[in-house]
């Protein structure tokens, strides 16, 4: 690639737009396993479970609930490992870069898509670990497309959540494959489609992206790709050579210098660290306690007709492909600020944390909105809660990733990231225990629900912290000036 300003250019925009494409397609496809499950049971896995049963009025009928259960472990099982394992994937990340990272994922998501395309109903087993290697295999993906946005720094935060987003649509892979299928399309050859697409995900590593880390703030003349020359500041990006890796260790400009002096254990003992795993950790049980529960809720609320079941269902279902809209709002909140004047002696972070605060209110608000919706047993008003929670869902985890690139060291953001990320999928355990408080409760989650709208006050807590903690320094700035002054 030229290292003209107008090849760059077009390279950053390829990559930025390959980026979304991949995480739009492919990285959570996972949690689309709900239209899945249908091709699934069409094609006879765990069939064996089903049992003859006596219906109400003494009929005949086919009991799957041991099917059901299976398919029920198989995404609880991924979904976990989706989360927990970002914070060993997040070491790999910061340690080895992001060529040797994406190879060890594109390796996993091929490998996963090969087991589901060559699984059937007496290999259905295959399926357990099928379906955690492509949620590992895809949050890589998001993971290593996230710096991306370290290329475009004026609207940095608006493409980190907008990838966000985009892996939140990708549920629609499955549904698309669902649909495929009704028209006559084989579940394997889907699959061994989805696997030479790997191909495609080779040739973006080694061409569109750099082989170590992106840097932020970003460099003048900064290179990368295998194609790329080495950049007269030694600072671009060198197939051949390691001269990245002194990106990060070295700090770019005064601003940045302060925040790079921050080791890994001084960020996680910090307090914007402990808040802000709270702050992930209540809203994100809140959504996984509203999932879990939808199915039951509605049969509670439609008196158990199954058509007005179904109407609700699938209105929850095309409301989560709109994650990939509603993100990048949150993005443009953070990003709001870029290109104006900084007061003097204000650092570039103090501005970037100042404006965070909002993005990290208005989510909290989003979710409290949500959860009373959600406790509200007024079956029309779920369509408005349908609209509240991936609204809420994508501010929440682009919101996430975005505060974790603002408030911490570029060179532990992979690890930072995999670590809140794991300690939140062990705080969602406790779904287990509010299930099982609901069945004591015949089924009835109102009074859990209302357990949760409380517990999501707590979220409330990091944006006031983050607002004390941008007026202190405000204010000691102001003070330091006038000190200066009088001297």
């Amino acid at each position: 690639m030229p290292g003209s300003g107008s090849g760059l250019l077009v390279q950053r925009c390829l990559t930025f737009t390959t980026g979304l494409v991949e995480c739009l397609c492919f990285a959570g496809a996972v949690f689309g396993w709900a239209s899945l499950v249908f091709v699934l049971k069409e094609e006879g896995y765990f069939s064996s479970l089903c049992v003859n049963g006596t219906g109400v009025n003494g009929t005949l009928v086919l009991d799957c609930a041991g099917q059901d259960e299976q398919f029920s472990l198989i995404f609880t099982i991924a979904s976990f490992m989706n989360n927990f394992l970002t914070l060993p994937n997040g070491f790999l990340f910061d340690r080895f870069g992001t060529t040797v990272t994406r190879l060890y994922g594109i390796f996993l998501y091929t490998i996963g898509t090969v087991m589901v395309a060559f699984s059937t109903s007496a290999l259905a087993i295959l399926l357990f670990p099928a379906l955690s290697l492509l949620a590992v295999g895809g949050i890589l993906f998001l993971m290593t497309n996230m710096q991306v946005g370290n290329l475009f720094g004026s609207r940095r935060s608006t493409i980190i959540t907008l990838y966000n987003g985009a892996f939140d649509s990708s549920s629609a892979l499955f549904l698309v494959i669902k649909l495929l299928h009704e028209r006559g399309i084989a579940l394997r050859s889907s699959f061994l489609f989805l696997s030479a697409c790997s191909v495609v995900h080779l040739l973006r590593t080694f061409f569109l992206l750099p082989r170590k880390l992106i840097p932020y703030p970003l460099p003048d003349n900064y290179t990368y790709g295998i194609t790329c020359g080495k950049s007269d500041n030694r600072i671009g990006e060198v197939a051949e050579n390691g001269d990245a890796q002194k990106v990060e260790e070295v700090p770019l400009n005064k601003d940045a210098s302060a925040k790079q002096e921050k080791s890994f254990r001084d960020c996680l003992l910090s307090r914007f660290f402990m808040w802000h795993l709270l702050w992930l950790s209540v809203m994100q049980l809140r959504h996984y306690l509203f999932i879990g529960t939808l199915n039951p809720m509605l049969q509670r609320l439609t008196a158990g007709e199954s058509s007005l079941v179904s109407q609700y269902t699938n209105a929850f279902a095309i409301t989560q492909l709109c994650g990939v809209l509603c993100a990048p709002w949150n993005g443009l909140i953070m990003d709001r600020h870029k290109g104006k004047p900084r007061a003097e002696g204000e650092s570039e972070q103090e501005v970037d944390l100042r404006a965070t605060v909002l993005s990290l209110f208005l989510t909290a608000l989003q979710c409290l909105l949500f959860s009373i919706c959600a406790s509200t047993p007024y079956l029309p008003l779920q369509y408005l809660t349908f609209i509240l929670q991936v609204l809420n869902r994508s501010f929440l985890y682009g919101g996430n990733a975005a505060f974790i690139s603002v408030a911490f060291p570029s060179c532990h953001f992979g690890k930072l990231y995999g670590l809140v990320m794991a300690l939140s999928a062990v705080f969602s355990l406790l779904q287990y225990p509010c299930f099982a408080l609901v069945k004591v409760l015949d089924g009835d989650p109102l009074y859990v629900n209302i357990g949760l709208t409380l517990l999501s006050l707590l979220a409330f807590i990091h944006p006031l912290s983050v607002y004390l903690h941008c007026r202190s320094v405000s204010s000691q700035r102001v003070k330091n000036k006038a000190m200066t002054q009088s001297s």
